[in-house]
């Protein structure tokens, strides 16, 4: 019996052996833990990115349909039909609706507070009328509720195509005059937080 006992304490574990193994369970656990919590950071931060491509996807969508129903200077009578400063972009367009006729309508980009919105105006075949929403969509009056397209970002800016080279359209009116310059071409580029470089993409006016 004297033996046995021996025997079965021989066999346990001591207490240094048990705290030797619950330190390297201990270890082992905090490795996995911070590898499932860069997985999941990684994840997370993937699927921001993803969400910001998808958003300024449907941006650029968007203001490349603009952009191929900007209209005509025929139909506006030497009025202004795109101005491009402050980080807005103002344009008039051409809306054609099934059994309808040919309506005019003006549409404003915007940064403000880090969110990009496009705001669309009534739409009409009024040149008077017009020149009234013009001037409500330059000057923040214009009652028409605004769509969020993009968040994060920072600042756009755009330049036009004219003749054989990119211009800077801040503060350069087309239409209204008899000399102001016809661009062919638009560029607007998107500064985002936490890109270090800009979203840019190049859009053909009037194409429609």
């Amino acid at each position: 019996m004297t033996r046995m006992r021996a025997g079965r304490r021989r066999g346990g574990f001591t207490l240094i052996e048990l705290l030797v193994a619950i330190s390297i369970l201990a270890i082992v656990a905090v490795l996995g833990w911070r590898g499932l919590d860069g997985i999941i950071r990684s994840r997370a931060s993937l699927t921001e990115k993803m969400e910001q491509t998808r958003g300024l996807q449907l941006a650029f969508a968007q203001l490349q349909s603009d952009c191929a129903n900007l209209a005509p200077t025929t139909l506006l009578n030497n009025r202004p039909y795109m101005l491009a400063d402050n980080d807005r972009l103002t344009i008039v367009r051409v809306v054609m609706a099934e059994n309808e006729p040919t309506r005019l309508q003006v549409v404003t980009y915007r940064v403000r507070d880090g969110v990009l919105t496009r705001r669309e105006s009534n739409a009409t075949r009024d040149l008077l009328q017009l020149d009234t929403l013009w001037q409500a969509a330059l000057n923040d009056t214009d009652t028409a509720a605004s769509v969020a397209l993009q968040s994060d970002v920072l600042a756009m800016n755009a330049r036009y195509w004219i003749n054989t080279e990119w211009r800077p359209a801040a503060g350069l009116t087309t239409g209204g005059a008899t000399n102001s310059p016809t661009p062919t071409g638009l560029e607007v580029s998107l500064a985002l937080q936490g890109q270090e470089v800009p979203m840019v993409k190049s859009f053909l006016l009037g194409a429609l």
